[in-house]
């Protein structure tokens, strides 16, 4: 409370005159309004008769009016309704406030407890700084699941994307790295997914000691597309400001493919083509500078390493959204259907799975382990139908017949309960005793 009034006391008065501007079209969540120059991300109220002001975000302007969206449902809304700006615009609220909070888009609590208050923003489009500020990935990310630690070793600073279709368990995976990783601050955006799933996850995770190190920004589905947005970059915004104090940070966002969605719908309200199946070319921009946001600063010292998921419409690894995110991220793991139907989780399949940096961060020794590993899934699955039918002969391939024979320990080393973890130095243990290269 005194923090609170000690900062009303510092905070400056706006004496110039109030401007507005008046409501003059709303078509398919459209808003057009007349009289009031505000620029592209501003935010404004909308005020109509003596229900409570409606928030509406700037996207464009057109043939001298401001193209607005609202960030909920346009029910009531009547023409001539007053909007005028509020907050400053382009910059989103951030800061140590925001620790054990879980908040919407807007950075409005939506976990029971009383307003955030921090007077710290930051550019809702990021801080840019050159190329060879990104200092490379040296340190090795412990994620807590066995075959990720000892098949793609992953990176501190490391973008790494989860790509499956729906229902295969990326939200799973996503919860066990959630887990078993450690980092100084957590920050979570769910975007475009579940309700349910929020609160599954706030209960999971937002107690004990890992509530002060952790922030939710939780947008689900049937929120606006520009609400869900706003939710990833306020996320991403999060985890820039811890990182330029240096802290080591953890930013997951579940899932990419909807906030490259909530892209979409804008950009086509606009008048923008869609392009490649639909997506217009701002879409998947949106979701590239989403990702570039991330990794390790040179200035600071600190890191965020990202961590997205990625849905794969139809299974489709050819999807616009799932291309553009393999081509942009450090590291990819693909989620298979037909190993989650043969009862195998979490379902990796490893031979399409890719760290760019293991070979950079691990010793040789564990390298090689980790191709021998894949060589032996590879020549089993490549060969798996002859196998089943009895029609390969044992002795013609000494590779397949080492497969064949060590298929179920294989399988069990990439099998995982949801709930358990396993650190790295055990699972490269792990490895070297499957593999027979102890010691």
């Amino acid at each position: 409370m005194l923090t609170l009034l000690r900062d009303l006391a510092e905070a400056r008065i706006d004496l110039s005159p109030g401007r507005y501007g008046l409501l003059t079209a709303c078509d398919g969540g459209l808003l057009e309004v007349s009289g009031l120059a505000a620029p592209v991300g501003a935010l404004c109220r909308v005020a109509h008769g003596a229900a409570e002001p409606l928030t509406a975000e700037v996207i464009g302007f057109r043939n001298g009016r401001t193209l607005m969206m609202l960030l909920g449902d346009t029910v009531m809304l009547r023409p001539g309704a007053r909007v005028r700006l509020e907050g400053r615009p382009g910059m989103l609220p951030v800061g140590a406030a925001f620790l054990g909070r879980a908040v919407d888009g807007e950075g409005k609590p939506i976990d029971g407890g009383g307003p955030v208050h921090s007077r710290l923003a930051w550019p809702a489009g990021g801080v840019r700084t050159g190329a060879l500020d990104r200092s490379p990935v040296r340190q090795t990310f412990d994620t807590g699941v066995r075959a990720l630690n000892a098949l793609t070793t992953f990176g501190v600073g490391q973008r790494i994307g989860i790509m499956a279709g729906s229902g295969v368990g990326k939200s799973v995976l996503l919860d066990m790295i959630a887990t078993g990783a450690e980092a100084e601050i957590v920050v979570v955006g769910l975007i475009g997914e579940r309700a349910r799933e929020v609160s599954d996850f706030v209960e999971r995770h937002m107690t004990g000691s890992k509530r002060e190190r952790t922030v939710v920004v939780a947008v689900p589905a049937d929120h606006a597309p520009n609400l869900r947005l706003r939710g990833a970059l306020l996320a991403t915004s999060l985890a820039e400001q811890f990182r330029s104090q240096g802290r080591k940070v953890l930013l997951i966002m579940d899932s990419l493919t909807r906030v490259a969605h909530a892209a979409r719908e804008i950009a086509l309200l606009l008048g923008e083509p869609g392009a490649a199946r639909g997506y217009p070319p701002s879409a998947l921009a949106a979701i590239t500078k989403l990702v570039e946001r991330a990794g390790n600063s040179a200035a600071s010292g600190g890191s965020i390493t990202g961590l997205y998921t990625v849905l794969a419409d139809g299974d489709n690894q050819d999807d616009p959204v799932v291309d553009t995110a393999r081509s942009i991220l450090d590291g990819h793991v693909v989620l298979s259907r037909e190993l989650a139907q043969r009862g195998q989780y979490p379902a990796i399949d490893i031979a399409a799975s890719l760290s760019r940096v293991m070979a950079d961060i691990v010793p040789e020794a564990h390298t090689e382990l980790a191709r021998e590993f894949r060589a032996l899934t590879a020549s089993y699955e490549a060969n798996r139908d002859l196998v089943l039918m009895g029609a390969y002969r044992a002795g013609a391939d000494p590779q397949l017949d080492r497969a064949i024979v060590m298929h179920a320990a294989l399988t069990r080393f990439l099998c995982q309960p949801a709930r358990s973890t396993v650190d790295l130095p055990a699972s490269v243990t792990a490895l070297q005793e499957l593999l027979g290269h102890a010691g």
